[in-house]
């Protein structure tokens, strides 16, 4: 695996911002969800023991997605070198969420300004894991802002550090890795064994996107109305008050950056859960902090962007190897 040209990365971000990801183009993550399905369902048929068949369900999605990825790229680059970039462009586009996090989170944002609960809260099960049919609307703002806020570093600022360290490649073992977790690493009896490798394999592929993402979200903090100073505070105080070892960092510097105040309770399949508070409630979560946390997002979007674009000019220049 190696870093792509800054070019691939630019032109991936500018299509990702401009086009998300249409409904009508097959998506390699659909794929990789099919995949874990299947094999969720074979290994656990086998004799195996269910953290062995977890850490073999690892292997095989991330060598699959990675390996499939690697042959197409290479094959392309060689025979075909025009297509062969293009094709590097879009398996990097597919990687990225930024346009796809804010028009999923719109729909929630936009059916709670219509009075639309209903719909709000089936906009928001699209995009949280927490039960969402009896949320009421101050519930239902918090949950919207805190996923963007731990989505801005899983989806968006995550795969910008794993595509420029490694290129597209590197970036689709990391969606195969955040898709494993998101299907199979709960902590409930059926994945507390079997989705043990895939979450710990996550936290270690996000320990330092996370700190890049809360770094950058406290950077972003005046362009959001925020204070530097508050966001920075409130994620050295609270950035441990999550159960994840990493999306607290995120977490921790939006709700300083915004005034507002993360946590507290949520029911996952039925099961009540109380989280310990990040931040201080000195404003409402409403739609004027959603806006924020938009503007948030795509300010740290950008600043990622600028960090991989310089790293990789740095190592490989600008080029286009089919000219």
């Amino acid at each position: 695996m190696k870093p792509p040209e800054p070019l691939i990365i630019l032109i991936a971000l500018l299509l990702d911002l401009a086009f998300g990801d249409p409904r009508w183009l097959p998506h390699p993550v659909v794929a990789i969800g099919r995949l874990i399905h299947f094999l969720d369902q074979k290994l656990r048929r086998t004799w195996l023991d269910e953290r062995v068949a977890g850490m073999l369900l690892l292997l095989l999605v991330v060598g699959c997605s990675a390996g499939c990825s690697w042959i197409l790229l290479e094959v392309l680059a060689t025979e075909l070198p025009l297509v062969g970039w293009i094709a590097a462009v879009v398996v990097s586009t597919t990687c990225l969420a930024s346009r796809s996090l804010h028009t999923e989170s719109a729909r929630v944002a936009s059916a709670l300004l219509a009075n639309d609960l209903p719909a709000a809260r089936h906009f928001l099960s699209y995009i949280v894991g927490r039960d969402t049919e009896h949320l009421e609307e101050p519930e239902i703002w918090r949950a919207v802002v805190e996923t963007v806020a731990e989505n801005t570093s899983d989806g968006i600022i995550a795969p910008l550090f794993w595509l420029a360290i490694g290129g597209p490649v590197a970036a689709i073992a990391y969606k195969a890795v955040s898709t494993l977790d998101s299907m199979v690493g709960y902590k409930n009896s059926r994945y507390l064994q079997l989705g043990w490798a895939s979450a710990r394999m996550d936290d270690v592929l996000n320990y330092i996107p996370a700190r890049i993402s809360a770094l950058l979200l406290i950077i972003s903090a005046p362009c959001a109305g925020g204070s530097l100073f508050d966001a920075a505070r409130i994620t050295f105080r609270d950035r441990l008050n999550h159960p994840s070892p990493n999306s607290g960092h995120p977490e921790s510097a939006a709700a300083g950056a915004l005034g507002v105040q993360f946590g507290g309770k949520a029911s996952y399949h039925g099961v009540v859960s109380w989280k310990k508070h990040i931040g201080d409630p000195l404003k409402p979560i409403d739609a004027r902090t959603y806006q924020g946390m938009i503007v948030l997002m795509y300010i740290s979007t950008l600043l990622m962007a600028a960090l991989c674009l310089a790293a990789t000019f740095c190592l490989r220049g600008m080029r286009v190897p089919f000219i």
